[in-house]
């Protein structure tokens, strides 16, 4: 009658399976839920007597096993950054604060009051640490220990520009207040030590129409015969009969064969020429390139072996490095007729003095300007009685337009050029030279590199060092690239020399910005930024938390800055089958499964990690509620097995 407990195994097995089937069904909507399956195995003896056998029927079904299935539920995205899904396989590990370790696929996280990132229930998220470098440090409790991002000042500035080629300056002295008086500008934030915000303007002034004139004075100056003069880093002997305030400017003039070649000299000096001062003072011309260099031109050694200043030049503001005509009218008598201005005659009225001359020929201005293209400006000296003609700077030394009296009818009128020699022959040729200005605050000009200049205050103690002030950008005119910067070549693959800035951390002065001005270009086209970056930030506070792909947990702050905090930790089973689940949709690690290893997540057999997501129960309903059905015949199958060893029995009795 072994049919009473086979049939008895069967309706176990059945309501065990039944079981499992329901807790898949009340669990289909449970986060990072695994189903499970119920496995059987028959019972089945085998009895030997002597040298043959009995076969048995069997005895019935076992369990044998509740098997978890660990493939990966629908991954459904949250707007929570702390929901974490792992995309793949792997386990979150959680620690309870007292040893126990457990592991989860549900990845709904938060913060507790102390920062720490925790499951639903309380359990730490385990992850590794990261040092200062971004080295991974030992496992732990992921937390969010940084609340504010500290300011930083800023140490390197990124800065491209393209300053177009065809843009002037339309006034001579440079004012940072006055767009007109630079060519191109902008400005870029900086912040100090503390984190308080400023700004560096930086204002480009084209040097290729501009000259600096200077003049010497030798009112005071005596040489003896065979002492030496130092010219703009040349040497010249006093001829016999020494020199005075009387002719040293014209014997200095001319030298100029001698003094070409010195690498001072060529790389500074334009021209000299004698003025008609009393005594008469040496007009020395600058180069574009030397823009804003004050060299001590003249020096003396009496033969004591010490230098000594014997002449300082006197600084005139910037002028055009254009031709420039003068032309004065002189009125005998009153006058009738007209003057032509190369391609304009201007007529005179009747009884004109050079005056009204001058009057008249202002008022022409814009029509001589139209016919006379390669005219600039015209200036009226009407105390002088002066015209004064300004030619193209562009055009070089160009020829002169014609000046000359047309038709008189009446009275005298004279031109006379300019006695002091005021014409000044046109440059061209220094095209691609630009004066850099950085101004603090668009206030304070900032030190980037202009070597000390004689006649300053740090001159004297330090002559190579630096001070507030321009410096020099050159282009390439062929290609427009950058070609210098305060006088280092570009390297050959185009890296711009780096600029120091001083000065713009008013917090630590001792703080300097590195500026790269790499890329920067002088085409004919908009003057643009292309590049510019800093560094530097303000103190920021925290605003949310994240997770990428490979498990960083990276802290956002308002500064916009981000902080690396942390890796989470991935955990992953030579048999994930043997763990053994323990609640809150947890398992933990028994003999079976081996010992958990952990690594971040992408690597190895780990997912990838998806933040702001959950995985959802793996539990499919359809195939639960078949396996429902299947469950409920087995047991009534079973149960038709019981009554029918009941009835057989029933009628064995009944047997008289």
């Amino acid at each position: 009658m072994m049919a009473f407990s086979t049939a008895i195994t069967g309706l176990k097995a059945s309501t065990t399976e039944l079981d499992v089937t329901g807790n898949n069904i009340a669990n289909s909507s449970t986060v990072g839920f695994k189903s499970a399956r119920t496995e059987f195995s028959d019972i089945f003896a085998t009895v030997v007597v002597g040298s043959g056998s009995a076969n048995s029927p069997g005895s019935g079904v076992i369990v044998s096993d509740i098997a978890q299935d660990f493939t990966a539920g629908t991954i459904q995205f949250t707007n929570n950054n702390l929901d974490l899904a792992i995309d793949g396989s792997g386990f979150f590990q959680l620690n309870d604060g007292q040893g126990g370790i457990t592991y989860t696929r549900a990845g709904g996280f938060e913060l507790d009051k102390d920062g720490f990132v925790v499951s639903k229930n309380g359990n730490f998220l385990q992850g590794f640490g990261l040092d200062a470098a971004g080295n991974m440090q030992p496992i732990g409790n992921l937390a969010v220990s940084q609340k504010e991002s500290p300011p930083k000042s800023t140490e390197f500035m990124d800065l491209s520009f393209n300053i177009d080629s065809r843009a002037e300056a339309s006034n001579l002295a440079y004012d940072p207040t006055d767009s007109a008086t630079f060519t191109f500008s902008t400005t870029n934030r900086s912040f100090d030590s503390l984190g308080n915000e400023n700004t560096i303007k930086y204002d480009f002034i084209k040097q290729g129409e501009w000259r600096e004139r200077q003049t010497v004075d030798f009112s005071t100056f005596s040489a003896a015969a065979g002492e030496t003069l130092f010219v703009a880093g040349g040497s010249l002997t006093v001829p016999a009969g020494g020199l005075d305030q009387t002719n040293v400017a014209a014997f200095i003039e001319g030298q100029l064969s001698t003094l070409q070649g010195q690498p001072t000299f060529d790389s500074n000096v334009s021209g000299m020429k004698v003025g008609t001062g009393t005594p008469p003072e040496l007009i020395v011309t600058y180069k574009a390139s030397a823009a804003d260099v004050r060299p001590i031109l003249i020096q003396h050694d009496p033969g004591t072996g010490a230098v000594d200043i014997v002449a300082e030049h006197d600084e005139d503001p910037f002028f055009p490095a254009n031709k420039v005509e003068v032309t004065e009218f002189t009125v005998g008598a009153s006058f009738t007729g007209s003057v032509d201005i190369g391609e304009h005659t201007v007529s005179i009225t009747s009884g004109a003095t050079a005056s009204d001359v001058l009057t008249q020929i202002r008022n022409d201005q814009n029509a001589i300007l139209a016919a006379n293209p390669e005219i600039d400006t015209i200036d009226i000296n009407s105390a002088t009685g002066e015209l004064i003609i300004t030619y193209k700077a562009e055009l070089g030394d160009t020829p002169s337009v014609n000046v000359a009296l047309a038709s008189t009818t009446a009275g005298t009128l004279t031109l006379t050029d300019d006695p002091n020699g005021k014409n000044e022959a046109g440059d061209a040729s220094y095209q691609g030279v630009y004066q850099m200005h950085a101004l603090f605050n668009n206030e304070t000009p900032l030190n980037i590199g202009r070597v000390n200049q004689p006649g300053t205050a740090g001159f004297t103690s330090n002559p190579q060092g630096t001070e507030a002030g321009p410096i020099l950008l050159t282009f390439d005119t062929t290609n427009g690239l950058l070609a210098s910067v305060n006088g280092t070549p570009v390297s050959a693959t185009g890296d711009a020399p780096k600029l120091t800035i001083q000065g713009a951390d008013p917090a630590d002065p001792t703080n300097t910005i590195e500026l790269d001005l790499t890329g920067t270009t002088q085409f004919a086209s908009d003057s643009i930024v292309k590049a510019s970056t800093q560094d530097g930030f303000a103190k920021g506070d925290l605003i949310g938390v994240t997770f990428s792909a490979d498990g960083i947990m990276v802290a956002s702050f308002s500064n916009g800055q981000n902080s690396n905090l942390g890796i989470v930790a991935l955990a992953t089973f030579e048999n994930q089958g043997g763990l053994q689940p323990v609640g809150d949709t947890a398992w933990t690690a028994t003999l079976a499964s081996g010992q958990a290893i952990l690594n971040p997540p992408g690597t190895g057999l780990n997912g990838q990690l998806r933040s702001a997501a959950l995985e959802q129960s793996n539990v499919n309903l359809s195939e639960e509620l078949v396996a429902l059905i299947e469950a409920q015949r087995n047991f009534q199958a079973n149960s038709k097995t019981l009554q029918t060893e009941n009835q057989v029995t029933q009628t064995i009795l009944q047997i008289n």
